[in-house]
Parts: C-alpha cells; structure tokens; sequence
C-alpha cells in the first residue's frame, strides 16, 4: 500500500490563476519531490505552467480518467499531482465544464476513501471535500412542484405519459396507476385534471405509490411523509369531482421491488374486468441492479431487470410507460462509467444557465442533485450503485423479450409535448425515434418516453 513518508513543505497559495475551488491545496504536497515526473508531456504541477492550456473539456476529461487510473492502481504521487491539478483548473464556482469537473473530481476523492486507496492522500483531503460537498435539499411539495417546472428534464416524461394514459384507459370507470418514479408523484395532479376532464366523466383513481427508502432513493428528496402527501392528492381529486384511493408500498430495487409486485398480484385477484391498470416507471427502472451487480446481489446469475418486466407482465397492464435518461452507466469499470458520465451530464450544467441564475438557491439545488449522480455512478458500487442507466434502444429490448410491444404516441401526444418545450428555453427540442419520444439538448438526447402494451 503506497503511502507518503516525507512531511510536506509550506503550502503555496490556493489557485494562482485567481479561482476559488474545494481547497485542496491546502492539503496537497505541491513542492515536495517526485517519484516520477507527469505523465506523457505534461510538466509536473510544481514547475511554472500556464493553467489556462489545461482548461479544455476534452483535457479535463483526460485528467479525470488519468485520476481515476491512479486511484485504482492506488499510485498515491500521481493522485496527488493530478488532484492538485484539477483543483486549480476546475473551480466549482466557474463555468459549467469547471463545474461538472469539480464534481468529478469529489467523486473520485470520495471513490478513494471508501476504497481505501491513497489513503494519505485522501484522509487529507477529506476535510476539504466535507466542507465543499454540496448536500441534497429536501423539498416541501410546493418547492418541489415549482423545481420540477424550470426544466423539461421530468415535464418531457410527465406531459408524454399523461397523454399515453389517458388514451390507454379511455371508457374504464376505475383507473389504477401504479406510480414507480423519483419525484413523488408530482405529475399525478396534472393526470387528475386530465382525468377529471373526461366526456364520459371522471374514473375512480386508484394510485399505488412505490416508496423507496434512503440510501436507496436518488434526489429529490421530500421533507414530508408519504401520508400527508396522500391526503394533499386525495384532497386535490375531491375539488375535481373525482374519488380516488391513495396506497403506499415501502419496496427496494435492490430485490426488483418484489413487495410491490407481489401486492400487486394480491390486488389482481378481485378485479372484475372493470379497472384499467397503468404501470408509470419515471426515472426509477435503472435503480435496479444490472447483470454487472449480480455477484454482489444474487447468487443465482439471472438478471433483475428481466424479472421485474416479466413480473409486470404477468400483471396483464393495460400500459406500461417507461421514461429515463438516454444514457449509459453500467460499465463494470470505473473509467468506462466516468467518461459515459462525463459525456452525458454536461448537458444539466450547461443547461441551468439558461433557467437559472448565478448563486441562486434553486441552483445550489439542482447542482446538488447531479453532484449526488456523479458521486453515486463513480464513488459506489455494489447495490448502493443505483445511478445505473441504459439507453432507450437496450430498455427497448428488455420491454419486448419481457413480451411487451411498443405503442406508439399520437399525434396530440406530440404536440402537447412540444407547447411544453415552447415554454423553454431554444436549446431544447423533440424527435420521435421509432415508436418512442426523445427530448433533446442543443440536438443531442437527454430523456426518452417509451410505451408499452402485452404483445
């Protein structure tokens, strides 16, 4: 275990190039000597270097992957050179590839403590990366109602699926929505007022809401209880004329959210043909574990997203609708989830800049919660992993091997999502691919919604 034995001289002063960052130089041994000098061409960190040539994105990728290496092959010196790098070029106050950079580079600190490398470099550090860390906020139901409003990253999924919903239980005088989301059921008022606006008048509601506990739920978090979130929905449909029933199951994904499925099958058993069932998973599919976490969670090699499709399709829905994030973190290796990462996740920081003012509380918010993505995809592993997204195309083929098959979103679907989008900044658009919706940033894919009936 390579460890420093040499005590570190004088700091120099925090980031010559005049930013404020997490710190670390406080900590980092900048001017001591080297066992090796930096790798490739670039000259060490103690030498006189302009910092400005190190502050292209594709080269702060490279440092970060440089670092990830390092942690892992536990190179203590060449994680210290690096680290002190990367503080200096990446300050998380700055523009938004420094700041996705600052979140990498605390992911990465935090990846090496809970593994044990570096370790005289991390327990350093520690401190510093505690006082910066950005910590998630908990969200009363109106704060977070008004949260989810400043961008289409969820409203693209709600506004879809509320249309997909609506023509899926048309003429059914009870409607059952088994709500599998993040956002505690913020797009279920919307389906009230559509449901309630019916011409054939307003069905029985009955929503069941999957309630995943911490650590296992990603943001945003609630600062309220799933109870008095019922009696607010509850309260909400009685003002639209319309009865509905409010259940919470406590389930994990670390087991295919089995408790729920299982009640599910329990209710199934007194249905009279009347009901309509509508299965909406937003943004909580990739919590699952992938077949890359099955040596950790399973001792049988089967995977658990191919368990809990086939599941749902013996529950014989009338829809199912599935919406995530067009990405790919499910590499086995740390490198290959880092660039995956740092590939897609651009597209938030670059984004808030259009909604989002410097310094605002909001803002300290959002980037909070893509802080806790990047530290979830890099510094976890095992079932704690649960920032495990795949791409439309694979979520795709898992839906049809699970005997599903696509349906696909009208045309008022469309257009719904498109006034939507108007309300936006420009960067923001929409494509159809396949039978699918796709929301995208400056042309590249962010979210997609998917439809689902049994084949």
């Amino acid at each position: 275990m390579m460890q420093f034995t040499h005590t570190a001289p004088p700091p120099p002063p925090l980031h010559p190039n005049g930013h404020g960052g997490l710190g670390l130089g406080l900590f980092l041994d900048v001017g001591a000597p080297r066992a090796r000098p930096w790798p490739g061409s670039f000259p060490t960190p103690a030498s006189k270097i302009s910092l400005g040539n190190l502050n292209s994105t594709s080269c702060m990728e490279q440092l970060l992957v440089h670092c990830a290496n390092a942690i892992e092959a536990n190179d203590a010196t060449l994680t210290q050179q690096i680290l002190w790098v990367l503080n200096n070029i990446a300050p998380p106050d700055g523009d938004s590839n420094q700041r996705l950079t600052a979140a990498f580079l605390c992911a990465l600190v935090a990846r090496a403590s809970r593994t044990g490398a570096c370790k005289a470099v991390t327990a350093a550090v520690a401190a510093a990366v505690e006082s910066a860390a950005l910590h998630v906020h908990r969200f009363t139901a109106v704060e977070l109602a008004s949260f989810v409003d400043l961008t289409p990253w969820h409203r693209f999924g709600y506004t879809a699926a509320n249309a997909a919903i609506l023509e899926a239980v048309e003429g059914f005088p009870v409607v059952h929505v088994v709500e599998l989301g993040t956002t505690h059921c913020m797009q279920i008022p919307t389906l009230i007022d559509m449901l309630a606006s019916r011409a054939e008048g307003p069905p029985i509601l009955r929503l069941t809401v999957a309630h995943v506990a911490a650590p296992s739920a990603p943001p945003p978090a609630l600062d309220m209880s799933y109870d008095e979130l019922g009696a607010k929905l509850i309260n909400f449909a009685r003002s639209r004329n319309m009865s509905m029933d409010f259940r919470v199951v406590t389930t994990s994904p670390a087991d295919a959210f089995t408790s729920l499925v299982d009640q599910l099958r329990v209710q199934q058993l007194v249905l009279d043909g009347t009901e309509a069932l509508v299965v909406n998973c937003h943004m909580l599919l990739h919590t699952v574990p992938d077949e890359t976490a099955g040596s950790v969670s399973l001792a049988q090699p089967v995977s658990l997203r191919t368990m809990l499709l086939k599941s749902l399709r013996t529950l014989d829905p009338n829809l199912v609708v599935v919406v995530e994030e067009d990405a790919d973190f499910t590499a086995g290796d740390v490198v290959g989830r880092l660039r995956a990462a740092f590939n897609f996740l651009w597209i938030p920081y670059d984004a808030v800049d259009t909604f989002l003012s410097k310094g605002s509380e909001q803002r300290r918010w959002y980037e909070a919660e893509i802080g806790w993505k990047v530290e979830n995809v890099l510094a976890q592993e095992g079932v704690d992993r649960v920032e495990r997204q795949e791409d439309r195309a694979r979520w795709d083929q898992r839906m049809r091997s699970a005997g599903f098959r696509a349906v696909a979103f009208g045309e008022e679907a469309g257009g719904e999502v498109k006034a939507m989008l108007n309300e936006h900044a420009a960067g923001w658009g929409m494509k159809r691919e396949d039978d699918d919706l796709v929301l995208t940033w400056k042309g590249h894919n962010v979210v997609f919604a998917s439809a689902w009936a049994p084949s």
